[in-house]
């Protein structure tokens, strides 16, 4: 495939096609129209990923169009929010121009589907590079109903989805940075490639939780984002923070990854409080959209995050999660 083509040539071909929402007007304008239904707000959502910090340059296309557009879907449905659409900026070398980006937009074509989102604008730059992928991802939520983090309360319960750090384990699996074996490491990886936006506990976040976010971080730093937030101290139970069975062979063999599963980032499952009657029909109604839901602390009054041991003794964490600056 010819990488020769301009700007608006790529647009026509390869960002078009992605443009299935009333809203993107076909990419003819400079902007585009979206009306919310009545009764209900946008939630609007940024992520940008940076080749080098968020993605390696030997991950394929699709996987970081995976990447990027599950990362901002999370985002949304730690608010309770239901996807609308996205809109979409790329600056790439010239090296990406070809099957680099058909490939790419292809794998946002894949997405698209299986998220019910269309692509509705955005912009494309040139760069000597790094490449840089930003995305701003739009969802609805009725009116007052969008779920933040500052409303957690002392007695609420802790629940998490999913398991918690396998992402961490397969991108240090990847870099050679621990050793395990290699079934593991590719279901490990996969979960650091393509994170699942856990967009189907949306309305259970929306109906029952007092806070939530989702785990970009690392569980103990975004948990902290809750504490901070709320006023509040939160205390997790180390030994109840589920774990994937590669995972889970992996802490067997080596104890010392511990710190590692509990501040490592891009897990990308949703973290919440809810009030801990609604404990129970929280995790049947997760397991009627197939997944599973986990009681892992409880808030408290106080400050801070403590993650403890079966004894109740604190875990000491020299880096809580992921930090940029």
């Amino acid at each position: 495939m010819a990488g020769s083509d301009g700007e608006f040539q790529l647009i026509d071909r390869l960002l078009k096609p992605l443009a299935r929402h009333d809203a993107s007007l076909g990419l003819t304008d400079d902007a585009a129209v979206l009306t919310p239904r009545p009764g209900h707000q946008i939630v609007l959502t940024k992520d940008m990923l940076v080749e080098g910090v968020h993605f390696r340059t030997v991950d394929t296309p699709a996987d970081i169009a995976a990447k990027a557009l599950r990362v901002n879907l999370s985002d949304l449905a730690a608010m309770g929010a239901t996807p609308l659409a996205y809109l979409m900026a790329l600056s790439l070398d010239a090296d990406k121009r070809g099957q680099w980006l058909a490939d790419f937009t292809a794998g946002l074509a894949d997405d698209q589907n299986r998220y019910n989102v269309s692509l509705i604008g955005g912009d494309m730059t040139a760069t000597p590079g790094p490449m840089t992928v930003s995305i701003t991802a739009l969802g609805e939520v009725p009116e007052g109903r969008a779920v933040r983090r500052n409303r957690a309360r002392p007695g609420d319960a802790v629940l998490v989805s999913g398991t918690i750090g396998d992402a961490a384990l397969g991108l240090a699996l990847a870099e050679g940075r621990i050793a395990g074996d290699g079934m593991a490491a590719g279901f490990l990886l996969e979960r650091y490639l393509r994170p699942q936006p856990r967009i189907a506990l949306a309305d259970i976040v929306r109906d029952l939780a007092s806070a939530a976010i989702d785990i970009s971080d690392g569980l103990a730093a975004d948990m902290g984002h809750i504490a901070g937030e709320s006023k509040v101290k939160a205390v997790i139970e180390a030994e109840r923070v589920p774990l994937s069975p590669e995972a889970r062979r992996l802490l067997e063999a080596e104890p010392g990854l511990l710190p590692l599963i509990l501040t490592g980032g891009d897990d990308y499952e949703l973290l919440f409080t809810v009030p801990p009657d609604t404990v129970a029909t929280a995790c049947e109604r997760a397991a009627d959209v197939h997944i599973p839901l986990t009681l892992i602390g409880h808030i408290e009054q106080g400050d801070g995050v403590a993650v403890v041991d079966a004894g109740h003794r604190d875990i000491p964490l020299e880096h809580p999660g992921f930090r940029h600056f």
